[in-house]
């Protein structure tokens, strides 16, 4: 207010110059030099000069005045940082004495501080348990994570977004235990992936997928990672039970980002990467492939005894297929590799572009992503376009209304070879005539050259729409809201394909186009109350889903021209059309208390019920109720431990559910070719029941224990959690065998118990935080095990529980337990081998020893479930350089983590004519210790052997450099980010062949993991 009428006063003058003669007023001021000297100051205060200067000083620890180093000091509104030395302290230079500058520090609360016209400014930084005022999302709501009873876990993303991926599940790879994520070898494809292990037999597997609040039944592909701020896994009961019927095997709550009020940000970011295979196997080559004939004809290619010797009049030409040998009986001249014409270096392009921003009353992010991954097998192709607009407006005081939506569209177009046969094919063999056209079976049989595929007009496209309207309200009592959220998911695929070779070479086309639609409705009830000390807050859920999917086929074969491909299916002489549809409805209530006492005493219990159309006639409904307790020991009085920073108890038991699929209680009916009228006559289709109803099929019910110990030590320079939990799943949904005079060979029923069990582990620890440099360190530890308790019980009437071995299933064995024949090495020349064996087959273990192998022989060898998986992450901070390293790992014992991998050849057509990997240790007369079995006939039984799949993985490596400063500030960038990485980079491991966490061995039809080396850059504007 001063200002203002100073600035008047000015202006009074000013105007008077005008109109008063100068000399006068001259007169008059030099009457009154104070009061001229007054106006002439005035005026300059109210247009200051900016002036910078330079403001020091130290960072000290609030309690013990220890200096900090390596705190974050930044002017506010500002890209500008500084760092903290070894002693505490730090320079900084600022505008003018208006400026803010903001303190942050791991482990310690952040602080601003005005400067004002201090030249010095010293703090203290009090010690924070860092992530407890964290707000993680636990399922219709949010916690901080102070308050959480349950086990819920948020994934590390930051550390991992510079990795070339296309999924945002490859990025939650060994980064929370409990969460098993699998590898992928496809374009763009989605990893297998589950939460603490196995509690089903013959249910549903899959992981509850909840985005934005909606339960997202789309593929992962759809999402674009850079949209996601957070990922949340619920996985003990008492924590999956807000979703009851649909959460035994865990759920994964995914949240996309928000804008931000303030000034508008501009995001842009770009990667490319390129991908190659992480090992060197490919088919032989035309020495290798020539050799591998010769010892499948070793008794005629080697002088007996010992065959060893070569055989000089044995003719090679002779023992391979005739499509490799020219008019004379000459082998061609070839050394073609169909894997090297079938496959490419690959790579993966990303664009990112968002802008977000806003004010006190309406916040956006709008984004739009752009992405190109090809791999590493031609026509294996994966393109994204995306868009995403999220907008949240406070429409008054107590309204809120909010958008979240985005749509995918994915193209998948063009048919790879198929790899196996690629793998098979001779390397003696062309795929071109002496025209120049493609053979069209380069052998003497049926088997078609692979590359015909690049022949077919494919398309293959998938839109993916997602919508999620909501609005909070604040009811007129205190404390008391009201949220309705309506989400809808949307789902067009297409494949229309055409190829004049398909059809046994007559042609076909076909169009097939599925229509997906579901919408969650959901309204919610929240009260919070605070009396004293006691905080209560409960929640009252009432929602409802509904999915329905139709799906439409048109095709036709016996085309004479394919011009006009899949769009002309009249030109086909059959045609077909096929479709079908279907539906379900689910409706649920749910309530849920959490209550706490000063955040020392904490419980949280929730109680849901669920209704499904595909739930059985007499079992519609389904109660799913759970509860759950923590105490912050470190809060209580008698507790003085200097060192502890933060200790918290938790234990949680809770039922949750696995529901039936639809129709699966109901007798169903297929249409088959029912009767021919007369010989040569028509054939007339019917209908037929293909399944028994079960009216009393019931949902699976999984009751779980789970306790949780948190802890912070030495200022929080080591933090973690342990967690143990025992969960027992029964009425296992089960295929059971029944007899055939039923006119039924099975019927689903509820069969069993299945125990499962585990112990994790996760460490954070601040290694070195000194000066310019830090070096964090984030340690997973899993372990579980699993056990089948119970199965149809007693039916032979002698007081033992009976096996299924014929499913690997055996009473107090695990669910993955593998039976078979144990081998005890290979045959050789001159020794005694019953009928039925040759030299280089198997020598299989009579277990029973009654001198006969038969199925009475099979035995126990182990599990194919690994014994523990572990990662560990190291960060490494220097100045503006940020280096991130990931191993991953995955271990098993001599009977655990086992899996087939037995690559056999038996001398027949095919052995001869088709070609294998290369450097595989087959057995062979001069190399009595091969490994793996190759014989002159088939043996009476051919078992496998089982390797460990053990390995150890460097899974991600990153090095970034933040610009910062004026270099920053000059640019007019709010930052400026590059960045260095790699997946996939080196894998340490004895299992053979593809790659062990793939379960690929030695086989033609695996395919490689990729390793990838990528470059980008994130700017903000």
């Amino acid at each position: 207010m001063k200002h203002k009428v100073l600035l008047l006063k000015v202006m009074s003058i000013t105007f008077l110059q005008f109109v008063i003669p100068a000399s006068f007023i001259s007169m008059a001021l030099a009457n009154n030099n104070k009061m001229y000297e007054r106006i002439k100051n005035n005026y300059i205060d109210v247009i200051p000069a900016k002036v910078e200067f330079t403001v020091s000083g130290k960072v000290v620890e609030e309690k013990s005045g220890t200096p900090i180093s390596g705190v974050t000091i930044k002017l506010k509104n500002s890209t500008l940082t500084v760092v903290t030395d070894d002693q505490g302290a730090y320079r900084i230079t600022v505008p003018d004495e208006k400026a803010v500058l903001v303190f942050s520090h791991l482990g310690y609360e952040v602080l601003e501080r005005p400067v004002g016209s201090s030249r010095t400014v010293n703090i203290s930084l009090k010690s924070s348990p860092a992530n407890l005022d964290d707000v993680i999302v636990v399922g219709y709501g949010t916690q901080k994570k102070a308050d959480v009873t349950g086990s819920v876990a948020r994934a590390n993303l930051d550390d991992f977004r510079n990795s070339p991926t296309t999924n945002i599940a490859n990025l939650l790879q060994g980064t929370v235990p409990g969460l098993n994520v699998g590898q992928v070898n496809r374009a763009g494809a989605t990893p297998s992936f589950s939460i603490r292990g196995q509690n089903t037999l013959g249910g549903n597997q899959n992981v509850l997928i909840v985005l934005d609040g909606v339960q997202y039944n789309g593929s992962l592909t759809s999402i674009n990672p850079d949209d996601i701020a957070t990922i949340d896994i619920l996985k003990d009961a008492s924590a999956t039970a807000v979703y009851g019927a649909q959460a035994a095997n865990g759920v994964l709550l995914i949240t996309s980002r928000k804008g931000v009020a303030g000034k508008t940000r501009i995001s842009f970011s770009s990667q490319y990467a390129t991908q190659k295979p992480n090992v060197d196997l490919r088919p032989m080559g035309r020495d290798e492939y020539l050799d591998h004939v010769r010892y499948l004809y070793y008794e005629q290619a080697f002088l007996a005894p010992g065959f060893t010797q070569p055989n000089p009049a044995f003719n090679l030409a002779n023992m391979v297929d005739v499509s490799m040998r020219d008019a004379q009986g000459n082998l061609f001249p070839n050394d073609f590799s169909w894997y090297d014409e079938a496959t490419r270096t690959g790579s993966v392009l990303d664009n990112q572009l968002s802008v977000s921003g806003g004010s006190d009353k309406i916040t956006y992010l709008l984004s739009g992503n752009l992405t190109r991954n090809v791999g590493f097998i031609n026509n294996d192709l994966f393109k994204r376009k995306g868009i995403r607009a999220n907008i949240e407006s406070k429409a008054t005081s107590w309204l809120t209304l909010g958008l979240q939506s985005f749509g995918s569209f994915v193209n998948e177009d063009g048919v790879e070879p198929a790899f196996a046969t690629i793998n098979s094919m001779s390397p003696l063999i062309l795929p071109w005539d002496a025209n120049g056209n493609l053979k069209v079976n380069p052998y003497n049989s049926n088997l078609t050259n692979p590359l015909l595929s690049y022949q077919a007009d494919d398309m293959d496209r998938k839109n993916y729409f997602f919508a999620n309207v909501y609005a909070n309200v604040q009811l007129p009592l205190k404390g008391l809201s009201y949220r309705v959220s309506f989400g809808n998911n949307y789902r067009v695929e297409l494949k229309n394909i055409s190829n004049q070779y398909d059809a046994n070479l007559t042609g076909q086309a076909s169009k097939e186009n599925t229509i997906y639609y579901d919408y969650t409705f959901d309204n919610l009830l929240t009260y919070n109350k605070t009396i004293g000390k006691h905080n209560f807050t409960g929640t009252l859920l009432y929602g409802a889903i509904e999915r329905d999917n139709s799906y439409t086929r048109a095709y036709a074969t016996g085309f004479s021209r394919l011009t006009l491909g899949y769009n002309n299916l009249q030109q086909g002489t059959n045609r077909f059309a096929v479709s079908n549809a279907w539906k379900e409805t689910l409706n649920y209530q749910m309530f849920r208390l959490n209550y706490n006492f000063d955040s020392k005493y904490l419980l949280t219990g929730t109680i849901r019920r669920d209704g499904f159309s595909g739930f059985a006639e007499n079992n519609k409904y389904g109660v799913f109720p759970s509860v759950s307790l923590g105490w912050d020991i470190s809060k209580e009085s008698f507790f003085n431990v200097g060192w502890v920073d933060n200790l918290k108890l938790r234990v949680g038991y809770g039922v949750a559910g696995n529901q039936t699929t639809r129709y699966s209680s109901l007798a169903n009916v297929d249409v088959t070719a029912a009767y021919v009228y007369g010989d040569g006559g028509s054939t007339q289709f019917g209908q037929q029941v293909n399944s028994l109803t079960n009216p009393n099929l019931r949902w699976e019910k999984t009751k779980g224990l789970n306790l949780g110990l948190e802890f912070m030590l030495w200022k929080n320079r080591l933090s973690g959690v342990i967690e143990y939990y025992d969960t027992k799943t029964s009425d296992l949904l089960y295929l059971v065998n029944i007899p055939n005079t039923t006119g039924f060979t099975n019927i689903l029923t509820n069969v069993g118990e299945l125990a499962n069990k585990g112990l994790e582990l996760s460490l954070n620890s601040k290694n070195i935080v000194a000066g310019h440099f830090q070096w964090t360190s984030t340690l997973n530890f899993s372990r579980n095990r699993n056990k089948v308790l119970k199965l149809l019980g007693d039916n032979n009437g002698d007081g033992i529980e009976d096996d299924l071995p014929q499913s690997g299933l055996f009473i107090g064995q695990t669910a993955g337990t593998i039976f078979d024949y144990q081998t005890n090495g290979i045959y050789q020349i001159g020794e005694q081998i019953p009928a039925g064996y040759s030299p280089g087959t198997y020598r299989i273990v009579d277990q029973n020893g009654d001198g006969v192998i038969n199925a009475s022989d099979r035995t126990i060898l182990g599990t194919s479930n690994p014994g523990f998986r572990m990662s560990l992450l190291n960060n490494f901070q220097y100045k503006n350089f940020t280096l991130s390293v990931f191993l991953n790992s995955i271990q098993g014992d001599d009977r655990s983590w086992l899996s087939s991998n037995t690559p056999r050849k038996i001398r027949d057509d095919n052995s001869i004519r088709e070609n294998y990997l290369t450097g595989i240790d087959f057995w062979a007369p001069d190399n009595p210790g091969g490994k793996y079995p190759r014989s002159i006939v088939s043996a009476t039984l051919n078992p496998s052997i089982y390797q460990s799949r053990n390995f150890v993985r460097l899974q991600d490596v990153s090095l970034s450099y933040k610009f910062t400063g004026r270099f920053i500030e000059h640019l007019k960038l709010q930052n400026l980010n590059v960045f260095v990485s790699g997946r996939n980079l080196a894998t340490w491991t004895n299992w053979e062949g593809w790659d062990p966490e793939t379960n690929q061995g030695w086989s033609n039809d695996g395919r490689p993991v990729l390793k990838s080396y990528s470059l980008g850059l994130n700017v903000t504007f």
